[in-house]
């Protein structure tokens, strides 16, 4: 009897999140890694991150700008390689520390610091095995209206403005005072399910 070679399932860019799933707030960001302001924004997020903590949660999603920057692409793909072995956001700090030299092959050497342990990692990325979700974060984000970046969205409303740590705070407690207010008092007393899923690992930045 064959038995019938099972479909790779690829952990999507929407898919890899810091922080608690179920958080009030959701804070997205369209970026790419040869871009100066992502890799600056980058530790601006770190920040809002601590600060926020068990607050919200952040997803960053792919917007290569390929006619300024060439190799953002790749280096895409390569934090969604990372991804499958649960190493995105390794990569994904590794990249923006490297963002001046983003080779393919150098790609390989970085996803070693992150700690990926794929043999086939720089194959797949010659052969373009994750292009397609790259390809999906951009139709995304170009029907979101992004255009620049980086560009963030709270609680999948756009962020205006510069993306400062006092800027983003801001819009984030705004959120945050918006989601408490929408909460029917009588939720604070209902009591969790006996059977409560267990919730999903998180990847720390």
């Amino acid at each position: 009897m064959a038995f019938k070679k099972e479909d790779i399932v690829i952990i999507e860019p929407r898919e890899v999140f810091v922080g608690k799933k179920d958080a009030p707030v959701t804070l997205m960001e369209f970026g790419e890694y040869e871009n100066e302001e992502c890799a600056k924004v980058n530790e601006i997020v770190k920040q809002i991150l601590e600060e926020f903590e068990g607050k919200i949660n952040f997803q960053f999603r792919h917007f290569p700008l390929t006619l300024i920057h060439q190799r953002s692409l790749k280096a895409s793909e390569s934090a969604i390689a990372a991804a499958q072995e649960g190493k995105f956001w390794e990569m994904h700090n590794v990249l923006f520390n490297n963002r001046r030299n983003l080779g393919t092959t150098s790609l390989k050497l970085y996803s070693k610091e992150a700690g990926v342990k794929n043999k086939k990692f720089l194959d797949d990325l010659v052969n373009g095995v994750y292009g397609w979700q790259v390809q999906d974060d951009i139709k995304e984000g170009r029907n979101r209206g992004v255009k620049e970046l980086p560009a963030f969205f709270i609680n999948d409303t756009p962020f205006s403005g510069k993306p400062t740590f006092a800027n983003l705070s801001t819009a984030i407690k705004n959120a945050l005072r918006r989601t408490k207010s929408k909460t029917p008092p009588s939720k604070a007393k209902v009591s969790a399910p006996a059977n409560k899923p267990a919730p999903r690992q998180k990847q720390r930045a």
